[in-house]
């Protein structure tokens, strides 16, 4: 009888725990116009960081990329500002749909 009770106990301790875990919460309060502006702020800086510890990487990887050729005998000629610039240009001069304008897919077998 004490075993039943005790099982009983911890089936409804399990069901209770579930039940509070898959609850659903109430939806956030909207945000005020202060609180977007911070956020916005805020991502713009994180943004900028990230940009800045990119550009760092890069600068490292070429120096490294570099200095690497200069112990092999080569001549390497780079262009620091290519990442800044080249991007941006190269990114626009993509057509909309590269597969259909190329015909890079296959034709439809019959």
């Amino acid at each position: 009888m004490q075993t039943t009770i005790r099982a009983l106990i911890g089936a409804a301790l399990v069901v209770a725990a579930f039940g509070v875990a898959v609850a659903k919460l109430p939806p956030a309060p909207p945000m005020t116009d202060q609180q977007k502006a911070e956020k916005a702020a805020k991502d713009k800086a994180t943004a900028d960081a990230e940009k800045a510890a990119l550009a760092k990487a890069e600068d490292k990887a070429i120096a490294n990329y570099v200095g690497n050729a200069k112990a092999k005998g080569k001549t390497v000629n780079v262009n620091m500002n290519a990442g800044e610039s080249g991007s941006s240009s190269a990114g626009k001069s993509l057509s909309a749909q590269p597969e259909k304008a190329s015909n890079a897919h296959s034709p439809p077998k019959k």
